[in-house]
């Protein structure tokens, strides 16, 4: 009778602390893993070439929509 007592009382145990680890919040959320996918975000978007000219475009403040520095093309472009 002891033994299955001392068997129920260890399994209940464990599982109890089985429980008790399944249902952590703090289980679901990593924070390295956040870290790196914006790590691998920036890497690719330095690494492409139209990434480094968004970048370009965003530090000087520039849009696609201003006038060519090229005259002849765009009196090209207007013919």
């Amino acid at each position: 009778m002891i033994d299955y007592l001392a068997l129920a009382l260890g399994h209940g145990l464990l599982a109890i602390a089985l429980l008790r680890l399944v249902l952590r919040a703090d289980l679901d959320a990593d924070p390295l893993i956040g870290e790196i996918a914006e790590t691998t975000t920036s890497n690719r978007k330095a690494a492409s070439p139209s990434g480094r000219n968004a970048a370009r475009r965003e530090k000087t403040g520039t849009s696609q929509n201003s006038e060519p520095d090229d005259p002849p093309r765009a009196q090209a472009a207007q013919r």
